[in-house]
């Protein structure tokens, strides 16, 4: 007998065009307008934290407004370059290597938050040395708002019906038009909560409470070990990527084995902020 809790798991995926209006072959698509929406509220929200003297170590923030409207293209580069070339090496090389144009189309398959880890990271640290920006606080500047980033990332990676959870009962889960006839948990908007949500309150509770950004390494740190916890726990509610599938013991997956090491280099980082901040009181 088909009970209420079963009933309610079997829901239809809302349907929402992922491309949200067309001009001959120009499509605007609503993964696009997320990287647009995060980057700009990103950017905004760094203006206003440095802005804020009293967050930074002698009323002196690590950057001007001016380096970081200069900064703006210098992430955008970074996210969309390094998040695509990091989705083909880590999960689509074999499909990309068959039809090259595949490359370009970034939302067929889309972007991995790895490969955009490194390349938003390079180009940090190449901005923070042009400028003479200590690096440390260059990184807790971004740091303290890329959730904002995850956040809209993982609701157009749900608009698409994308990377979608594993099969489930849960009252919440859905009928996804890809994922089969079968209910599966909508892992999208965990990791929207977790690595965006939650995450930007609880630097932002560091940043204004405990004062982290006067402590350089401490932001990036509780960010990166943060979003490594977040993903990780995740993984066990999503299904991995079709071409690859489970890496051993059916559980490991490669969101996993990319995010252990940050979350080992989260936790250096947070410790040697602190043994810093002890030196220099």
């Amino acid at each position: 007998m088909e009970t209420i809790a079963t009933r309610l798991a079997i829901l239809p995926f809302p349907e929402i065009d992922p491309v949200i209006f067309q001009i001959g072959p120009l499509a605007v698509h609503w993964y696009g307008l997320a990287y647009v929406a995060g980057i700009l509220i990103g950017w905004y929200y760094a203006r206003r934290l440095v802005q804020n003297t009293s967050l930074w170590r002698n009323g002196e923030p690590a950057a001007t407004l001016a380096q970081l409207d200069d900064f703006l293209l210098w992430a955008a580069g970074g996210i969309v370059l390094g998040g695509r070339i990091g989705y083909i090496l880590f999960y689509d090389l074999g499909s990309i290597l068959e039809n090259p144009i595949r490359a370009l189309e970034i939302w067929n398959g889309g972007m991995s938050f790895h490969g955009g880890f490194l390349g938003t990271t390079i180009a940090m640290i190449v901005f923070a040395r042009r400028n003479g920006i200590a690096i440390w606080s260059m990184f807790d500047i971004v740091a303290a708002v890329v959730p904002i980033g995850l956040f809209f990332g993982r609701i157009a990676n749900f608009v698409n019906g994308e990377l979608w959870g594993r099969l489930s009962s849960a009252p919440w889960a859905m009928v996804f038009p890809t994922g089969g006839p079968f209910a599966r948990h909508p892992s999208q908007l965990y990791e929207a909560a977790l690595e965006g949500l939650v995450l930007l309150a609880v630097i932002a509770w560091f940043i204004y409470r405990r004062h982290a950004l006067k402590s350089p390494g401490l932001v990036t740190g509780l960010f990166v070990l943060g979003y490594a916890a977040s993903r990780i726990f995740v993984e066990f509610f999503r299904e991995p990527d079709a071409q690859i599938g489970y890496l051993a013991g059916g559980w490991l997956t490669m969101g996993m084995l990319l995010s252990l090491p940050m979350a080992l280099a989260g936790i250096w980082a947070i410790a040697r902020a602190r043994r810093a901040a002890v030196a220099a009181a």
